[in-house]
């Protein structure tokens, strides 16, 4: 209810001497009479309800606890404050002051009271709690709540920050995640910076004219997806990119073309390099002035500026990383994805969005454009294909001969006949592939963990060895010895408890130990690494060895000669959903820096080659390698083909929730299944339970058509749980959960 007495954690129940005089009273529905219904007859009490019923609830002209004159023309101010706890997911009404009626316009920032903190006695009024920032959402000529109503403290910043087009979307990724508008505004709208609101934004540049369709005439229908755009339609499409440092362009094309139509545009993209290299592309069609770049590497002050440029109108188009999915963007034309499988374009933070599914709604809410593209295919995009939804863009068979690398493979068998890949872990083709890049130009290694230290397994079984005492995971040390990752101790008589086994193979081996492995054997030529701690940008084209675990891959001048993927079946064997589409797709994008076969490049990845995600990357084959996933999962009801949930916590905590929760007929629950405990110290993932407590998690599955109503009833079994005042005992809700195992 939109009121401040609910702020105050009064009731906001209608007083009944506003129908009945000042000492009036009525029985309750019992029969007990109060102080001014004792002895009255039946009939009388009965009466009394009926007209209780019945009545108007009177609109009290609102007023301020301090008598303060309120503003002439909508005097009363609707406020979303900045909570974010669900069951305080709406709207309260506040009085709008006069000195403030001019600043108090919808979308900016203030300040209002709000909590039943401490207060303080003024004039023998009690005023309300604490001050709390919010955004004013509408101004209204009158409330529905008929007591005295909080004035506004302060207007923050007469700037409007929140636009119609930007609340709509923030209110329909809160209700599809579950979460509350508070939570999403935070991510949709940064910080304020009040040195970058006096900056006046630079005067809006007419459109610029229609582009050609470039490099775009590569691509089936690539052109006529152009002309569209160019024309102020609204296609719809997904993207399988051709190898080759040439997306960035592409999607630039894209982008003018939505500028020329006198439109905006929108591309979002997994991190800051390849934002870079879009607005580099960009500046290059188009010249500088005319797109924002939104990533965090701007610093607050200059990407707070950029927002409100983008904000005002000044440009009409944003290039940025994952919080740029929420930028307001007038007029929007086209919203672009790349590379929508990277763990990047997950928000970690509450209620935790995709930005893939952010611009889906966006494409849908707007009728604008979209464009999803990568090297890679996704099960969710090709659902967009297979609904119809959208439409493929994609190149002939033979231009992908012409663009992709040639990829050979190295199997369990191969490396089982191979006796210096036993001594050394790396196969004999790989050698010579490498040997043979170094004489034409550098040579990319991809390694699938950084760091130095290998994590052992059995040799014959792969069961990853542990630790007897703690069950921590068994490292080698640099003088062979086994030692325990968690307690240290020691190791020096190891066997498998699965097969018997005594012999061990490194698990997988930093980046870090790879590279000084390649220096020694190639000790003329340099050996650069690229990871979290140091990523690279680009490299030289001259001969060198690049070791970079995924994502973290350099661009080569004129590309790499060749490429060497290890320890592919340390990805493939990840206990988790997306095990073969993530394999594949850090594959593709290494991959997609080789030079094309026809100029001698090479792809050697060692994983076993009867794998369909190893064949989809000999082939070159994202697309179908996405189809088939997409149909098993159909055939088992796993997602995308359906909603799910998950929600975690202690079981007394999950049974209770699940227990109270008014959940669709059609839901399946799957499990609940205990989480692994998190050892005091150990780096925490977002979502993870708290260090030693010992957590279930169980999940929701509905039909296509049900998340809606599944996230619904999520939502409101959170919000009643949280004003019960259960909240101490945590209980974690996520929509579409990217880690099901």
């Amino acid at each position: 209810m939109t009121v401040a007495a609910q702020a105050e954690g009064r009731p906001a129940a209608r007083p009944l001497s506003a129908a009945f005089g000042k000492n009036a009273s009525v029985s309750s529905e019992n029969g007990q009479g109060g102080e001014g219904a004792e002895g009255a007859p039946p009939e009388q009490l009965a009466l009394i309800r009926e007209s209780v019923r019945g009545a108007k609830v009177p609109r009290a002209k609102p007023r301020t606890w301090r008598g303060a004159a309120l503003a002439e023309r909508l005097p009363v101010a609707r406020v979303l404050v900045d909570k974010g706890v669900l069951h305080l997911d709406r709207y309260f009404d506040y009085a709008v002051p006069a000195e403030l009626d001019a600043e108090a316009q919808p979308g900016v920032r203030v300040r209002v009271r709000f909590g039943a903190g401490r207060h303080r006695v003024r004039d023998g009024r009690r005023e309300g709690g604490g001050l709390i920032d919010g955004f004013l959402v509408e101004r209204l000529a009158e409330s529905d709540y008929s007591g005295p109503l909080a004035a506004l403290a302060q207007v923050v910043s007469p700037e409007p920050v929140l636009g119609e087009e930007l609340l709509r979307l923030t209110r329909a990724v809160a209700d599809r995640y579950a979460g509350s508008l508070a939570d999403v505004l935070q991510l949709a709208v940064p910080p304020r910076s009040a040195r970058a609101e006096k900056r006046p934004s630079p005067e809006p540049l007419p459109p610029p004219p229609a582009p050609g369709p470039g490099s775009w005439a590569r691509y089936e229908y690539g052109p006529a997806f152009i002309e569209s755009l160019a024309a102020g339609g609204a296609p719809r499409a997904v993207w399988s990119t051709l190898p080759g440092p040439g997306w960035s362009e592409e999607i630039a094309r894209a982008a003018a073309a939505t500028l020329a139509s006198g439109r905006g545009a929108l591309v979002v993209v997994p991190d800051g390099r390849a934002a870079a290299r879009v607005d580099a592309a960009l500046i290059g069609l188009l010249g500088a002035g005319r797109h924002a770049l939104l990533t965090a590497d701007a610093g607050p002050e200059k990407r707070y500026a950029q927002w409100l440029a983008v904000s005002r109108g000044s440009v009409r188009a944003v290039v940025g990383t994952r919080a740029a999915m929420f930028a307001p963007v007038r007029n929007l034309g086209l919203v672009a994805i790349w590379d929508d499988g990277d763990d990047s374009h997950s928000e970690p933070h509450a209620p935790q969005p995709h930005a893939r599914d952010v611009l889906l709604l966006r494409a849908a809410l707007d009728g604008c454009g979209f464009l999803l593209g990568g090297w890679s295919c996704t099960v969710e995009a090709a659902q967009l294909v297979e609904n119809g939804w959208a439409r493929p863009l994609v190149a002939g068979r033979e231009q992908v001969r012409r663009t992709a690398p040639l990829v050979r493979t190295v199997g369990d068998g191969d490396l089982a006949r191979d006796e210096a890949a036993r001594a050394a872990r790396l196969p004999t083709l790989a050698w010579q592939a490498v040997r043979d890049g170094l004489r034409h130009g550098p040579v990319l290694v991809q390694v699938p963990r950084r760091g130095y230290v290998p994590r052992m397994a059995c040799a014959r079984c792969r069961e990853p060895a542990r630790c007897r005492h703690c069950a921590g995971p068994l490292e080698a040390q640099d003088a062979g010895a086994l030692r325990c990752g968690w307690c240290g101790r020691e190791e020096s008589d190891w066997h498998c408890p699965a097969c018997g086994g005594f012999r061990l193979r490194a698990q997988v081996v930093g980046a870090r130990r790879t590279a000084e492995e390649l220096g020694r054997a190639f000790p003329a030529v340099p050996v650069r690494t690229s990871g979290r701690e140091h990523v690279l940008d680009t490299v030289p084209g001259t001969p060198a060895l690049v070791v970079s675990t995924p994502g973290a891959e350099p661009v080569a001048e004129g590309g790499y000669a060749a490429a060497l993927l290890l320890d592919g079946w340390a990805m493939l064997g990840r206990p988790d959903l997306r095990a073969g589409e993530d394999a594949l797709r850090r594959w593709l994008a290494a991959g997609a820096l080789v030079r094309p076969q026809g100029e001698g490049g090479t792809v050697v990845v060692v994983a076993e080659p009867t794998l369909r995600p190893v064949q989809a990357l000999v082939r070159w084959d994202p697309v179908g390698h996405a189809v088939r996933e997409l149909a098993e999962r159909a055939e088992l009801g796993f997602p995308p083909v359906s909603r799910m949930a998950a929600v975690s916590g202690t079981a007394q905590a999950l049974g209770e929730f699940l227990g109270t929760a008014e959940l669709p007929p059609e839901a399946e629950l799957l499990g609940p299944v205990p989480l692994p405990v998190v050892r005091a110290g150990a780096p925490r993932r977002a979502g993870a339970p708290p260090p030693g407590e010992h957590w279930e998690r169980a999940l929701l599955r509905v039909p296509p058509g049900s998340g809606a109503a599944l996230a619904a009833a999520l939502k409101s079994a959170q919000a009643a749980r949280m004003a019960r005042g259960s909240g101490e005992t945590a209980v974690r809700v996520r929509i579409d959960p990217p880690d099901i195992g």
